[in-house]
């Protein structure tokens, strides 16, 4: 995908993560944690990184992570990270949130903190904007497959079912 996306002359592309809700997730990584469970959205589910092309379109999906891992870790995990250094090498940077700082100078993300000089908001406002688009990938897929807007299968298949509702999502478009 980073390749065609290098040939196509994509200014960029988006990183982003979300979780999706799972009701079979009892699993236990150590004495009391829950390793399904996503303390940031209160709920149990899986975490899948889904990749965007500039337009927001999305064009990869991650196998899944338990929910409890945090986004940079599951891209990490997931070996997405090393394709991007790739991509950013050959001119095509990487965009993402908060949730991957610290992936390196080819993952563009926002500047945490409060009292930021202008220079550093006006950076954050910049590259959010750019970003926004992004967003809708994770909607786009959410809605518009109710597989994947709560999972009572296992878990672990919900990177299957989001790859299958990739696949499907870009049969229904129209030729890009």
């Amino acid at each position: 995908v980073l390749e065609r996306g290098i040939e196509d002359g994509w200014e960029h592309v988006c990183l982003d993560g979300t979780l999706i809700p799972s009701t079979r997730c009892r699993e236990r990584s150590g004495p009391g944690h829950d390793a399904w469970y996503s303390g940031k959205h209160r709920r149990h589910g899986g975490t899948i990184q889904l990749l965007t092309d500039p337009t927001g379109y999305p064009v990869w999906v991650s196998e899944v992570a338990p929910g409890s891992v945090h986004d940079f870790t599951a891209a990490r995990r997931g070996g997405i990270l090393g394709a991007l250094y790739t991509a950013a090498a050959g001119g095509m940077p990487t965009l993402a949130d908060k949730g991957y700082t610290g992936a390196g100078i080819v993952v563009h993300t926002p500047t945490k903190g409060r009292d930021l000089d202008i220079g550093t908001r006006c950076h954050n406002t910049v590259l959010s904007a750019m970003r926004a688009p992004a967003e809708r990938a994770n909607a786009l897929l959410k809605t518009r497959w109710k597989a994947l807007q709560r999972v009572s299968l296992c878990p672990w298949r919900i990177g299957a079912i989001a790859a299958a509702a990739l696949v499907l999502l870009h049969l229904q478009a129209p030729a890009r």
